[in-house]
């Protein structure tokens, strides 16, 4: 039955990864958040990956193995050549079809196919419904650590997948580009506890809570992502800027965008954790755009 994605080749199911297993390069890109009084606090999933994995496959810790750590934000984007040869040694090449998932919330796994994606990897999906799905359809697991050889990686990056703060305030003075915060209705509008320092939302951003995209882990089918989206601008707006508190699930809701078919969208990469810093960036709140 047809999903009704226009980029169905972004997704792969889980009896499609078993039998392709071998023949493919599989990477869990597990991170676990837990709580914190801003935000959350992020520990890699090594542990769960010991417990149990895809067979075959190999673990990227995304804290320190593709992220610039100098930033203190967390997660941050490493310059083009540097990801482009982390991803390399750890044996995402060039010529290598690559599965990502997670045992835990599927961003984690968006985040890690944006990053291939950016780096110019065009043969990358994300295993639809992670580790869960996986189990649920009675597939074995592994416990021993895996590895890939090192290899190369010279694909041209697409540097219009990420964009900075100045971008973002440009953004706020045209009606070309459509701004969507990925965060729950009640972090966007400042009602809720959890802040990454100062409340609210940027101003003009319409609020696709990333959750709303999916359905037990999984991405809702086709026609429910474009009416999602489609309610909020998304669809039609010449161009979009996704973002949420650190640049990890935006990635839900703009890969949601390219699977129906909206091609121009990016990821705020400093998200609400680089914006608050600068008080001269503003926010409000509320449940409208303002």
């Amino acid at each position: 039955m047809s999903t009704g994605y226009l980029r169905p080749d972004y997704l792969i199911e889980p009896a499609q990864l078993s039998e392709r297993l071998g023949s493919v390069r599989v990477f869990d890109g597990t991170v676990i958040l837990e709580p914190a009084e801003k935000g959350y606090r992020a520990r890699a999933g090594l542990d769960d990956y010991q417990a149990g994995h895809i067979p075959g496959a190999a673990f990227i810790n995304q804290m320190t193995q593709v992220s610039d750590t100098s930033t203190g934000l967390g997660f941050s984007l490493p310059q083009p050549q540097v990801l482009q040869a982390s991803l390399a040694e750890l044996g995402a090449t060039t010529d290598a079809e690559i599965v990502v998932y997670s045992s835990g919330h599927p961003m984690w796994a968006t985040r890690l196919w944006w990053l291939l994606h950016y780096a110019g990897h065009d043969k990358v999906a994300v295993l639809n419904g992670g580790l869960d799905a996986w189990k649920a359809a009675g597939l074995p697991l592994d416990t021993e650590a895996s590895s890939y050889p090192a290899g190369s990686f010279s694909a041209a990056v697409r540097a219009q997948r990420f964009v900075d703060a100045d971008a973002v305030l440009a953004a706020m003075e045209t009606d070309q580009v459509c701004t969507v915060n990925a965060l729950a209705p009640g972090v966007y509008s400042g009602e809720s506890k959890m802040s990454y320092g100062r409340k609210g939302h940027i101003p003009g951003s319409v609020n696709v809570y990333y959750d709303q995209l999916l359905d037990a882990g999984r991405f809702r089918p086709g026609p429910e992502l474009r009416a999602e989206l489609d309610s909020k601008g998304l669809l039609q707006a010449p161009r979009v800027i996704a973002y949420c508190g650190g640049g990890i699930s935006a990635t839900i809701d703009a890969f949601a965008c390219l699977l129906v078919g909206q091609e121009q969208v990016a990821v705020y990469d400093g998200s609400m954790s680089e914006w608050v810093r600068d008080e001269s960036l503003p926010l409000v709140t509320g449940s409208e755009p303002g």
